[in-house]
């Protein structure tokens, strides 16, 4: 029989359940996680062998199946494709806080799968499953100087709510993930409405607060059903072998280490790796093919160290950094706008030797991207994407589709943008923006959030306020730090920390961070956002001074759009029997864009107005009802004896009874109108069946009452 474990605790009044016991016994570690009637599969495999790279080996994956949501997966094999999105991103959410905590020169291949069995967004699968990975490393025999936890943190009215359920992010302005240990802070990602610097670090230290306790919950499972840590051979160069080499390259690479410029540095570096190389090759060509590549691959390790160790004396000790910026010092700044004639925005935004190039596309609402996963289906009208070629930092490689760092660079730029983007009502368009790296040394999600505000600017789309953002890094050593602005490339590799800040003047809407230590404490955050913020200005001034608003019409390219409300008991009118009225429609209008809601809203979409107004008084004559007490000229259709029928607009006609034609008698219809005869009616009635009642008398002057004779009476009549 087997021996399940259960174990519970409440996160603010939910219950949140571990089962261990029962599942993947022949795994490292499983375990069921259920957050109320969410439910997470949460297990971890660790290979037999170390692999033989330089950098650790983990994978983390997250799935939903969309059995988990009560739903069949559509397309011509019914089953799961390639990766949502959200799988992709949460994969990388859980992957970024668990990577730090593995021991340095670990190299066996550790694979973390979390499936959702049972889905309910109101029970963030998401975090579900980011504490099951943290437990289920916990328990099994893997090095892991854990435990993490997550939370999502919202805040409504002022109150900071954990792990809130979708209607409570409605109405929040602040959408944060944030996650670490019981002692530090390890990853945020957020998206807000504009908030200030202050109350961000509040929601982040209100989210620790709860890690914390989810931590201690998972200390008392890895103590009771914990199996021991297994002593794995790490892969660490010989401290000998370490400082062979180090003397012989040391002065040739700390001289290329302070190189200003990029590519000059990366070539002496790869110039002071390669000979090295190349001479203990060459002592050593008998050597056995898997000893060299290992002693190759040693020798790449410590000229790797011995740049890391040179750039963080150059920072922590004598405050300057590779291409001789101060700590707190912004790269040459450069916005362009209008590159090319026929897309509907354009902007280009360099940063030192990052450059993004921004393109803003408006289409029609029904051109959405529909999201269908376990949740309910969703519709989304601003997209975002990063492309990121390698001919933009100077090399070859494959061209794919978006990777796990694409999508999540768009993400973010996404995220951040996303806040001030206008709402339907205001700007009835689908908008995409994509960002198309052109060089890059460092923060290029940055650069593309910066790109893309002025892009979307340019192509008339009122957003609130424009967004810029910032990367800022970290070079800790013991209880001495260094803050950097504006980190390149080399300093992201080496440094502690990646932390990306976007916003407006007035505050923050995006946050990502990032830690390749164990945490970092409040104070450090909040001295980084505050640098942050400042050199966030800076950038919008530059970007102020190229555009500072968007721009009253959209390009003459781009589609003009005009709304139109209409009754739904009139949308078949529209539509016509097989569709032949709006076909004709948008025939007689130069194939004019008409999209029509099940609500009655009727979006009409050309680039010539012209088409566009004639297609709202084709469709406005379709809808057109007649009204009591309205006034119209009708074109006389049909004569009868009892009155006539009188077409007020196509589609439309009305009686108009004989004893209505005139004040005076008539005998006769004839005598009063005749066939196409065009006069005024006046509506008097409607009926059940919908049947027009007009009256022609009723907008007639009346006719003046004929004066009585004035009799004067003779005296003899007296």
């Amino acid at each position: 029989m087997t021996d399940v474990r259960i174990f519970e605790m409440k996160i603010n009044g939910h219950s949140l359940v571990v089962e261990i016991g029962e599942v993947a016994k022949q795994a490292a570690g499983a375990a069921i996680i259920r957050y109320e009637d969410t439910a997470v599969l949460s297990v971890v495999a660790i290979s037999k062998r170390q692999v033989p790279t330089n950098f650790f080996p983990l994978m983390c994956i997250y799935q939903e199946k969309m059995y988990a949501g009560g739903k069949i997966p559509g397309g011509f094999l019914k089953r799961e494709g390639r990766p949502s999105d959200n799988e992709t991103l949460t994969s990388r959410l859980i992957d970024r806080p668990l990577r730090p905590l593995f021991p340095d020169g670990f190299r066996n291949e550790v694979q973390v799968i979390n499936q959702v069995m049972s889905g309910n967004q109101d029970f963030s699968p998401e975090m579900t499953a980011m504490i099951g990975s943290s437990i289920v490393l916990g328990i099994s025999q893997i090095p892991f100087n854990g435990p993490i936890a997550g939370v999502n943190v919202g805040r409504i009215d002022g109150q900071f709510v954990v792990n809130p359920t979708i209607a409570q992010q409605e109405l929040s302005d602040i959408e944060l993930t944030v996650a670490g240990t019981k002692f530090a802070i390890n990853m945020v990602e957020s998206s807000a409405k504009i908030v200030s610097e202050e109350d961000m670090l509040a929601a982040i230290n209100f989210g620790h607060e709860w890690i914390k306790k989810i931590v201690v919950f998972q200390e008392e499972i890895i103590k009771e059903v914990g199996k021991e840590k297994v002593e794995y051979e790490y892969n660490v160069v010989d401290p000998d072998f370490f400082q062979e080499i180090k003397i012989k390259i040391e002065e040739d690479m700390v001289k290329a280490v302070r190189t200003e410029e990029k590519q000059a540095r990366d070539e002496g570096i790869t110039a002071v790796t390669d000979d090295i190389i190349a001479q203990y090759q060459e002592d050593n060509k008998d050597m056995d093919k898997d000893d060299l590549k290992q002693l190759i691959s040693n020798i790449s390790t410590v000229c790797h160290d011995v740049v890391k160790d040179e750039l963080r004396r150059l920072i922590s000790i004598e405050k300057i950094r590779p291409d001789g910026r101060k700590l707190n010092e912004l790269r040459p700044l450069e916005s362009k706008i209008d590159l090319f004639t026929r897309t509907h925005g354009s902007a280009m935004f360099t940063r030192g030797q990052t450059q993004a190039l921004a393109l803003t596309t408006l289409g029609s609402l029904r051109e959405h991207k529909i999201i269908d996963g376990i949740a309910e289906r969703e519709e989304k009208k601003f997209m975002l994407h990063y492309n990121f070629p390698p001919y933009s930092v100077g090399e070859t490689g494959r061209y794919m589709g978006a990777g796990r760092r694409e999508i999540g660079h768009g993400m973010l730029g996404e995220r951040a943008l996303k806040q001030v983007m206008p709402n339907e009502e205001e700007f009835p368009y689908t908008v995409r923006v994509v960002s198309e790296i052109l060089e890059s040394n460092g923060s290029s999600s940055q650069a593309t959030i910066c790109a893309g505000s002025m892009s979307l600017m340019a192509a008339g789309v009122p957003i609130k306020s424009p967004v810029a953002g910032i990367a800022m890094g970290l070079i800790k050593e013991g209880d001495s730090y260094s803050i950097l602005t504006d980190i390149q490339g080399m300093e992201d590799h080496n440094g502690d920390m990646d932390f990306k800040v976007a916003g407006t003047e007035d505050g923050i809407t995006a946050l990502q961070m990032d830690i390749k230590i164990d945490g970092i404490t409040s104070d450090i955050m909040a001295e980084a956002l505050e640098q942050a913020r400042i050199a966030r200005l800076e950038i919008l001034k530059n970007m102020n001074s190229v555009i500072a608003k968007a721009r009253e019409e959209v390009s003459e390219h781009a589609p003009k759009v005009k709304l139109l409300q209409i009754d739904p008991d009139k949308i078949r009118d529209v539509i016509g029997p097989g569709g032949k009225q709006i076909t004709n429609i948008i025939e007689q209008c130069n194939d004019v864009k008409i999209d029509i809601e099940q609500d009655g809203r009727v979006t009409i979409m050309h680039t010539n107005t012209v088409d566009i107004a004639k297609a709202i008084k084709i469709i406005e004559q379709i809808v057109k009802v007649a009204k009591v007490g309205e006034i119209y000229n009708g074109k006389v259709v049909r004569i009868e004896k009892f009155g006539c029928f009188i077409e007020l607009w196509k589609g439309t006609d009305g009686l108009c009874h004989i004893s209505k034609l005139a004040h005076e008698r008539v005998q006769r219809t004839e005598d009063v109108v005749k066939m196409g005869d065009i006069i005024s009616v006046k509506v008097i009635g409607i009926d059940d069946k919908g049947r027009v009642d007009l009256s022609r008398k009723a907008v007639l002057p009346r006719p003046k009452p004929t004066p009585k004779p004035i009799v004067t009476k003779t005296p003899e009549q007296k």
